[in-house]
């Protein structure tokens, strides 16, 4: 009897040095009593007033700071569009001469005004309105890959809570079960071994439920700063992964729909637009120009001289003079007719048409691969919840009540726990994947859902 007494104390103390690696340090079996941590649950789930995953795309697309910089870009290109439309100024020129010698002196009044000839002024403008078409899609392209990462990241932190919360769930009833062995353990109708187990299973779960905090915490702090919001801000998250399973329209349909409403095509196919604008400024360049002048030149003589008018009276000649001028100044494109702008602009009209259809060819690719890993995703999912999850609560509890019978060891019951957990976590993993590919397929088709506008 001693012999078994020290033999099972022996095996206390050991299952006691293992639950001290964790930084868990239980007291003998006897007096073996783990509070339960508190729950943090409650900080960052709220099914009720919770942020849903629209209202966090929503609130990301007015207050992201990144995307707030690319809409400052467009209000500037729009800016250069008002720039593009204003006429040339005209030029002013005033000048004096003086001779050193004698009293002459002249003024002189000069001005030009550029006439723009061969639509310069209507090329110049266009070519700043293709500029803006391509920041307005550039726009639109950042919001539809913000709210997919928002979404993405709302999924991703939605399923740690969920763990965290099936945890939690777990937690609660190993404790339950460890305060009934130990009343057993102290009753004397279980040795004190089998206590020593309960408590090491206990506090392993513990620290997978301090993990699972801790990764739930990193998760939203990154969620947080993905939205604009700091990190001290409050934020709880609110829905489930239900209606996963609504339907998508057909794979055509959708392929032919990103391929019209896509931004990063729309803004390929603005910047094929855009060199066709600046081939036709180059070329508009490259002609003739023309500048009206005007001028008035007063002079004064230092040494008058005298003459006779039609009436036969003495007048000064030669002592002040008043010169108008008019006159056309014309730029001829002898040397330079912008041919290495001309070929610049070709080159880069043929490499944005060669984007454009290397951009449909991948928008095609990206539609089937998100349709293809959502179906496949999906029936995981429904193989997970109708065949694997549901059945394997059940054994747990049969295993349950047979070890209470006494039919089976607490081995077993243990094994089948740990078993449960990880099919509970394959299927919250099951379910993230149906979550995440329904967002890729909305991103990839650049559905209306994506941002809810």
């Amino acid at each position: 009897m001693f012999r078994i007494r020290s033999t099972i104390s022996i095996l206390a103390i050991f299952a006691t040095c293992v639950v001290g690696i964790s930084g868990l340090f239980l007291p003998p079996v006897q007096a073996q009593i783990v509070v339960q941590s508190s729950s943090g649950l409650g900080r960052y789930l709220d099914l009720k007033n919770g942020k849903s995953a629209d209202e966090l795309v929503a609130f990301a697309l007015e207050h992201n700071d990144e995307l707030q910089a690319v809409r400052r870009e467009v209000e500037a290109a729009e800016s250069m569009v008002t720039q593009a439309g204003l006429r040339a100024n005209p030029s002013l020129e005033v000048g004096a001469a003086k001779n050193p010698y004698t009293p002459s002196n002249s003024y002189m009044v000069k001005g030009s005004l550029p006439l723009e000839l061969f639509g310069r002024r209507p090329a110049r403008i266009r070519v700043a309105e293709k500029e803006l078409d391509v920041r307005r899609q550039q726009l639109a392209d950042r919001e539809r890959m913000l709210a997919a990462e928002v979404r993405t990241k709302f999924g991703q932190t939605l399923a740690l809570a969920l763990k965290l919360q099936f945890v939690e769930e777990t937690l609660a009833a190993a404790t339950e079960n460890y305060q009934l062995v130990s009343a057993r353990v102290d009753e004397g109708r279980t040795a004190p071994l089998e206590g020593s187990m309960v408590a090491v299973e206990l506090n392993r779960i513990r620290a997978i439920r301090e993990t699972s905090e801790g990764r739930v915490e990193i998760s939203m702090l990154e969620l947080k700063n993905l939205v604009g919001m700091g990190p001290d801000e409050p934020l709880r998250l609110g829905g489930n992964f239900d209606d996963l399973l609504k339907p998508l329209p057909s794979l055509d349909i959708a392929t032919g729909q990103a391929l019209i409403q896509r931004p990063d095509l729309q803004m390929s196919r603005a910047i094929e637009d855009l060199s066709q604008a600046r081939i036709d400024e180059a070329k508009a360049g490259g002609k003739m120009d023309a500048s009206l002048s005007a001028g008035y030149e007063r002079m004064r003589q230092g040494f008058p001289q005298s003459g006779f008018n039609d009436l036969g009276q003495v007048v000064p000649i030669g002592e002040r003079a008043n010169v108008f001028s008019v006159g056309v100044m014309l730029q001829l494109p002898i040397f330079n007719r912008n041919q290495g702008t001309v070929a610049a602009a070709v080159s880069e009209k043929t490499a944005a048409q060669n984007r454009t259809a290397f951009g449909e060819l991948t928008v095609r690719s990206e539609v089937a691969s998100a349709y293809a890993k959502y179906r496949s995703a999906s029936r995981a999912m429904e193989i997970y919840r109708v065949g694997v999850e549901k059945q394997a609560e059940t054994n747990l509890d049969v295993v349950r009540q047979t070890y209470e019978l006494g039919s089976r060891t607490l081995l077993d019951y243990i094994a089948e726990q740990r078993r449960f957990i990880e099919i509970k976590d394959g299927f919250i993993d099951s379910q993230l994947d149906t979550y995440l590919a329904r967002v890729e397929v909305l991103r990839a088709t650049n559905s209306p859902e994506l941002t809810k506008k």
